[in-house]
C-alpha cells in the first residue's frame, strides 16, 4: 500500500507491506527495497531497511500469521515513473521469487508503481479580461466582478466539500492581476497586525502564482482579515524563507468585514480583494495575453475554533498536506 494517493517529489511516501509465511522461512536473509525506474529498471532509490527496525527477520515469522511493515522514504525531485521492487538477500545471492510474472528476472518481486503527480485532471479558471478595474474596497459590488466566473474551494487535501464556503474571481488587465475572496465565517478574528507576519498560522485568504509554469519561481500572497498583507517570492519549492520575504509584491488589498473583528459576536464572513502588479511577479514571461496560461492556486485557511480544527481549502486539491505542492497548481487561464 502506497500513501498519500498522489504522490509528489521530494515529499515523503510511506510503503507499507503485508507478508505471510506459509511454511517456515530459511535463515539469515534481509529485506531490501529498491525504487527503480519503471522502464529501465535502474536504481533511484535504495530504501532498504529492516522489517519492523529489527523485530521481524525473516526467520523469526510465525507460520500462517500476518507480518506488517511499514517504512518511509523521500521521493526524488523531477523523476518519471517509478516501481517499488523488493525481495530477501543473504550474501550475494537473493531469495528465489518462484512465480515469473512476479519479480523483474533479478529475483526483485514487483511491488507498486510509484508516479509523481496524477491524480484528477487539474482545474483551469478561465480569466476575464476587464476593461475597467474594480475599485479596491473589498465589497465586490462592481461590474467587473459579475463577468469572472465564480468558483467555490473545496477541501486541499482531497477536495472534499468544507465546513464554510469560500468563493473566488480572478480577473486581469495588462498591468495588475485582481483576485477576489468571500468567505463564510462566524468568528472573524486575528491576532496579527505587522506586513509579512506569519498571518499563514491564522486565517487567511492566499493566492500562488507561477506565471512561467516551470513549477520552480513562484509567488506566494496572502492577506488577513485586518488587511494583513504577507508576500513572498520563491525560486523554488520552499525555497530558503528569510531571502523570500525579502521580495515585495506592490499588491494593494481591502478587505470588508460582515460583523466585528476579534470578538464572540456571531458574524456573517468577510471579502478581500488583492490587486497585484504583474511586472514584479516571479519570471513572467510576458505581458500577458489572450490565450497565455499559468499555472496557479488559491487557497483559504479556516481555524474552525481559533488555532484549533483548521480547515485548509483550496482551488486545485493538492492530496498532500502542503500549500507548495506545484505539481497540482491549477491553470489559469488568459481569456
Amino acid at each position: 500500500m502506497v500513501e498519500p494517493a498522489i504522490l509528489q517529489g521530494g515529499q515523503p511516501v510511506r510503503l507499507s507491506h503485508f507478508f505471510r509465511a506459509d511454511k517456515p522461512p530459511p535463515q539469515g536473509y534481509r529485506f531490501f527495497v529498491h525504487i527503480v525506474d519503471a522502464a529501465s529498471g535502474q536504481m533511484v532509490v535504495n530504501a532498504d531497511h529492516e522489517i519492523q527496525q529489527g523485530n521481524g527477520m525473516l526467520e523469526t515469522w510465525p507460520v500462517g500469521r500476518i507480518v506488517f511493515d511499514q517504512h518511509v522514504f523521500q521521493l526524488p525531485e523531477g523523476a518519471g515513473p517509478m516501481r517499488a521492487v523488493l525481495g530477501f538477500w543473504k550474501d550475494d545471492g537473493r531469495l528465489p521469487v518462484d512465480q515469473a510474472p512476479l519479480h523483474d528476472g533479478q529475483n526483485r518481486m514487483l511491488g507498486p508503481k510509484l508516479e509523481i503527480g496524477g491524480g484528477p485532471p487539474l482545474p483551469e479558471y478561465k480569466a476575464p479580461r476587464t476593461a475597467k478595474a474594480p475599485v479596491i474596497d473589498g465589497k465586490l459590488q462592481d461590474d467587473a466582478w459579475k463577468a469572472a466566473p465564480e468558483v467555490t474551494l473545496t477541501a486541499s487535501f482531497d477536495g472534499r466539500p468544507v465546513s464554510r464556503k469560500t468563493t473566488a474571481r480572478v480577473l486581469w488587465d495588462e498591468q495588475f492581476l485582481y483576485v477576489a475572496f468571500d468567505c463564510e465565517d462566524p468568528d472573524v478574528w486575528g491576532t496579527k497586525r505587522n506586513k509579512d507576519d506569519d498571518i499563514y498560522n491564522e486565517d487567511a485568504v492566499e493566492v500562488f502564482l507561477n506565471p512561467s509554469s516551470d513549477l520552480a519561481n513562484y509567488n506566494e500572497l496572502q492577506v488577513s482579515p485586518h488587511n494583513v498583507n504577507f508576500d513572498a517570492r520563491f525560486v523554488s519549492r520552499r525555497s530558503d524563507l528569510a531571502t523570500a520575504m525579502k521580495w515585495e509584491s506592490g499588491m494593494t488589498t481591502a478587505v470588508d468585514v460582515r460583523g466585528t473583528l476579534d470578538d464572540d459576536q456571531a458574524d456573517q464572513g468577510w471579502s478581500a480583494e488583492m490587486k497585484i502588479p504583474i511586472a514584479n511577479l516571479a519570471n513572467v514571461p510576458h505581458t500577458p495575453q489572450k490565450g497565455d496560461v499559468w499555472r496557479f492556486n488559491l487557497y483559504r485557511l479556516e481555524h474552525l475554533k481559533r488555532q484549533t480544527e483548521i480547515e485548509g481549502q483550496s482551488f486545485s486539491p493538492l492530496f498532500v498536506g502542503d500549500f507548495h505542492a506545484l505539481p497540482r497548481f491549477g491553470k489559469l487561464v488568459f481569456e
